[in-house]
């Protein structure tokens, strides 16, 4: 077995940290949709999530993923849409009432969205309460950082900790096969030309986030190629992690493949591989069929002295 599998996500925060039960969090910690945070961690205390809407042929849908899977079946129009000012201003207000004394508020890149501009918008009217991050990724490499915030914050790390935390999220990996390019075309999340040479040539590409914005890393000519290369890529990256790794597997109406996946990567993970499914702000612009996979260090430690 793996040595690295003895180690547990239980006591990587620093020694001079102590938890602090279950007291009121006096920072509370807000994100957007965007994250695949897994579910054990959105009944924190102090911790609030925004949706982002998808429009689906011209309707608001929310985050109704059956409503875009129907809308994607019959090649309706899929659009996402930020957040409003408003909608944050509501979340802050509302942690503050609650006994929060600040906010930090992280969200997917702001190369991908206007969500994170919608939030500082939101923001300027705390005065100095509300702390807008961008966190330069996207899905599960967001989720795991904001889990990484609140287990910290829980444990009472300062808010210069946290922050630093979400710096450190860019040092997460994550890829994409999508079996085609044209949902992102249609969001202009890629070039007409890339669509309509990726249709052509049967490739099924993998995609990554490279400075917060959507990247084409390679071509496989089939899904199963690109499903395997996710293994391999994902196994590449985990073993350039200096101590305990997590993985994690996402996918849109692929659970049986994302499934498969799961079963490789778990002897190389320290923790159980977590498969989650895309959150419709991120199906609206892969479609169906999309898997992907996620790395990242399960103890980021951010240095004490850049705190």
């Amino acid at each position: 077995m793996n040595d690295r599998l003895k180690s547990s996500r239980a006591g990587w925060l620093p020694k001079w940290l102590a938890p602090r039960g279950l007291s009121r969090p006096s920072i509370g910690i807000v994100t957007d949709s965007a994250s695949c945070l897994p579910p054990q961690f959105r009944d924190r205390a102090g911790f609030a999530e925004v949706n982002i809407p998808i429009i689906v042929d011209n309707h608001v849908q929310g985050e109704d993923t059956s409503a875009l899977m129907m809308g994607l079946a019959m090649g309706k129009s899929v659009k996402t849409s930020r957040p409003a000012p408003g909608e944050f201003a509501r979340v802050y207000q509302q942690l503050f009432a609650e006994g929060c004394e600040q906010v930090i508020s992280i969200h997917m890149s702001g190369a991908l969205s206007g969500t994170v501009e919608a939030a500082r918008l939101a923001a300027a009217q705390f005065s100095n309460k509300v702390t807008v991050l961008d966190s330069h990724t996207v899905a599960l490499p967001l989720g795991f950082t904001v889990a990484d915030v609140l287990d910290a914050r829980d444990a009472g790390a300062p808010q210069a900790m946290l922050e630093q935390i979400v710096r450190m999220a860019t040092a997460n990996s994550v890829y994409f096969a999508v079996p085609s390019l044209e949902q992102l075309r249609r969001g202009g999340r890629i070039s007409a030309l890339s669509s309509v040479l990726g249709g052509l040539l049967n490739v099924k590409p993998i995609l990554t986030i490279d400075q917060g914005a959507i990247t084409a890393l390679e071509k496989p000519r089939s899904f199963a190629r690109a499903q395997a290369r996710l293994v391999s890529l994902a196994l590449r990256d985990a073993r350039t992690v200096q101590g305990p790794v997590r993985l994690g597997v996402m996918h849109f109406g692929a659970l049986e493949l994302a499934s498969e996946i799961a079963r490789e990567l778990t002897p190389f993970s320290n923790q159980p591989v977590v498969i989650e499914s895309l959150p419709a702000v991120l199906a609206a612009h892969t479609g169906m069929g999309v898997l992907a996979v996620a790395v990242a260090p399960l103890d980021p430690q951010p240095e004490q002295g850049s705190f």
